[in-house]
């Protein structure tokens, strides 16, 4: 499936070479490794996100919260070695490639934009309780169905901790990833593929951007099944429906796309086992969130007709931006 988007994403970027938006930004006689970025940005944005990152959780991997072969251990920061292993290689991927190859493709004016919808805050408050109160309800609705009605109330000490983590979780994982994933690489695959095909390609892009992780202790390594990999890869395609949606009805506010992530990984990691014991393995905590966002995105599919939010006219291609 990768081959497929990344053979897509090819052909895509060779057609916009020739199907540029008028007055778009030319940068004539630009050769070497910048005249490719800049003809080029989705496919160097996606190679620098995996590239950059993958080295940088070499070490993590290679560790003894890995595959064993070097004998050392990173130090646990809040109970888990994430921080210390998966965060560097997070901020170096999608977040560095993203500045960079938006500064070189598309210079001070794509770098204000890039920053504009990443500080979009003022949407309204509706969105955030979509963000926040959704996902935790999807999840539970999905878990419900498959426990028979097995739930518990969470302990005080869940609760109180789930605000902190979920700001936490805002400037780590959303921050690391969504300026790029959704701020860089949406619009543009937007503009060329439409909703549908710039969430298909970009889904499984995001998901693959994780498989190395699989073989540390964020993936629960050693205890790793294919079938948890594909229905990781599976959550992020369908996921992928809903977030493409909450970016275009909120005008492309990255805040609330962080947000909407983040709400998926705070829940499960601090809420979900206190609240379903029955169904607290890897495993099955696994199938639950794939329903649910397959769920959702299956909703959303259908009351949009497709569209997903998207409104072609309304948004100026990422390489442009009308001046007001």
């Amino acid at each position: 499936m990768l081959i497929i988007v990344s053979h897509a994403l090819l052909r895509g970027e060779n057609e916009m070479a020739v199907d540029s938006p008028p007055g778009a930004e030319q940068r004539p006689g630009r050769t070497g490794l910048r005249g490719f970025i800049s003809r080029r940005p989705l496919v160097s944005f996606f190679v620098l996100a995996n590239l950059m990152s993958w080295v940088a959780w070499l070490p993590y991997i290679l560790s003894a919260t890995g595959l064993g072969v070097l004998d050392f251990t990173f130090p646990s920061v809040l109970g888990t070695t994430q921080f210390a292993g998966v965060l560097p290689g997070a901020y170096l991927g999608p977040i560095l490639a993203a500045f960079i190859v938006t500064a070189v493709a598309d210079g001070r004016e794509g770098l204000r934009r890039w920053i504009g919808r990443m500080t979009k805050w003022r949407v309204s408050w509706v969105w955030y309780l979509v963000a926040a109160l959704g996902v935790p309800a999807a999840i539970i609705a999905a878990a419900l169905a498959v426990s028979d009605g097995d739930i518990r109330l969470p302990p005080v000490a869940v609760l109180a901790a789930y605000l902190p983590g979920l700001l936490i979780q805002m400037v780590t994982t959303g921050l690391a990833e969504e300026p790029g994933w959704r701020d860089f690489a949406l619009p543009r695959l937007q503009r060329r593929f439409g909703p549908l095909g710039a969430t298909a390609i970009l889904g499984p892009l995001w998901g693959g951007w994780h498989l190395p992780l699989f073989l540390s202790e964020w993936g629960g390594w050693p205890d790793l099944t294919w079938m948890r990999v594909g229905e990781f890869i599976a959550f992020a395609c369908v996921f992928s429906v809903v977030v493409t949606w909450v970016f275009n009805r909120t005008g492309q506010s990255l805040p609330l796309i962080m947000l909407l992530h983040v709400s998926v990984n705070n829940f499960m990691s601090i809420a979900y086992s206190d609240m379903f014991p029955s169904l607290a393995t890897a495993e099955q905590a696994s199938r639950v969130t794939l329903l649910a966002g397959a769920t959702a995105a299956l909703l959303v599919l259908v009351a949009t007709r497709g569209r997903l939010g998207y409104r072609p006219a309304g948004e100026p291609a990422p390489e442009v931006t009308p001046r007001s």
